[in-house]
């Protein structure tokens, strides 16, 4: 601005972290480090991202329970300004950073409703709230794509030391979503929840991780030619002492298909290397950093079937105000919040596991187990 003050989109971006090569201006594009954002890099990652629709979509279906669809993406090469303005007013960023291998920025972007929908699915909840635990749950949804791209990736580049961090999800205003500065990669998905409506989720590379996989995708960018012509080497042969490139040498062959050029003049024939000829590079293989069980954690849990842990049964809840507690006497009915022949809780140390119906055995009271909690529920319980 002309009069040096901040925008209130650009106060807030300051104030989420966004990285200020991120909001536009003088930063020079990262792509340019990595060899350009050309159409070959784009083709590469058009077919690597289209290759994983098949298992990912079979993967968000078991997630959900729906019969979830992947679509074809649409990939292009970007900056912020341009991407911002497909975005709606609020997204679901995830943040699923490559730490090693091909390491750089990566990140999913949901909108709003998009990420709501797909938490919805997962916790059985129609009124979800996009609270920290719905973000736990679409930061899971993250965590099996990336596994699906990283399963198939090592396996195209043969590079085994690919990793990433745990995704880490935010819903935030698209002005201060935390995209890479410069040029980067975007891959653009029509996802099918099973409604049969098209909901739009987009996928984002850094420039510099975009063209270090594009380039493995396409096998690597060959060495520059260091071939000599004869004048080249004439001009050596002048700095050498006792080498002519006379014609009274005729045991000198330049044949383009030998490996090297025999000196037939210089005693038994020397032979030297010709400059450019392809060279027997390999890449060093680092082992995988995720973690891994081990196969004996499975036998520890023996190490605590003796523990004794306090179990209750709680028939229901209710709020009263201290002083409808003080008045409190013998025949003061207090009403709970569970109807009659409701299933009571079981808990353990506090924490809910399982409900159950009252049974009566003999004189004394007791519980039938009905149902298991799942982990959803538990997690439900615990926000």
């Amino acid at each position: 601005m002309s009069d040096g003050a901040l925008s209130q989109d650009e106060i807030d971006a300051l104030l989420a972290g966004v990285d200020s090569t991120g909001m536009g201006g003088g930063a020079a594009p990262a792509m340019a480090a990595s060899g350009g954002n050309s159409e070959e890099d784009r083709r590469a990652f058009q077919d690597f991202l289209t290759e994983n629709l098949s298992a990912e979509s079979s993967n968000l279906s078991t997630m959900t329970g729906a019969a979830v669809t992947l679509k074809e993406p649409q990939v292009s090469f970007t900056n912020r300004d341009a991407l911002l303005a497909q975005f709606p007013d609020m997204v679901t960023v995830i943040k699923a950073d490559y730490s090693s291998g091909f390491p750089g920025e990566h990140l999913f972007i949901l909108p709003e409703e998009t990420a709501k929908k797909i938490a919805s699915l997962m916790t059985k909840d129609d009124d979800i709230q996009m609270d920290e635990m719905a973000m736990s749950v679409i930061g899971e949804v993250a965590s099996q794509l990336v596994g699906t791209q990283i399963t198939n990736l090592t396996k195209k580049t043969n590079n085994k030391s690919i990793a990433a961090i745990a995704p880490e999800a935010a819903n935030v205003k698209k002005a201060v979503a935390a995209l890479p500065g410069g040029d980067f990669l975007s891959a653009s998905y029509q996802l099918d929840l099973g409604d049969g409506v098209s909901h739009e989720i987009w996928e984002v590379y850094g420039g510099a991780v975009a063209g270090d996989i594009a380039r493995a995708l396409n096998g690597g960018s060959a060495p520059a030619s260091m071939g000599m012509d004869m004048n080249g080497m004439a001009s050596m042969g002048a700095s050498m002492p006792g080498m002519s490139m006379g014609g009274a040498m005729p045991g000198m062959s330049m044949g383009g298909a030998m490996p090297g050029m025999s000196m037939g003049g210089m005693g038994g024939g020397m032979q030297m290397p010709v400059m450019g000829a392809p060279t027997n590079v390999q890449a060093v293989q680092f082992p995988n950093l995720m973690p891994r069980a081990m196969p004996q954690e499975a036998g520890n849990i023996s190490l605590i079937m003796d523990v004794f842990m306090e179990m209750t049964v709680e028939l229901g809840r209710t709020r009263k105000l201290i002083k409808e507690i003080l008045s409190m006497g013998e025949g003061t009915i207090i009403e709970l919040d569970k109807l009659a022949g409701e299933p009571v809780d079981i808990l353990v140390n506090h924490k809910l596991i399982a409900k159950g119906e009252v049974v009566v055995i003999d004189e004394n009271f007791g519980v039938r187990v009905t149902e298991i909690v799942s982990s959803i529920e538990r997690m439900n319980d615990l926000g």
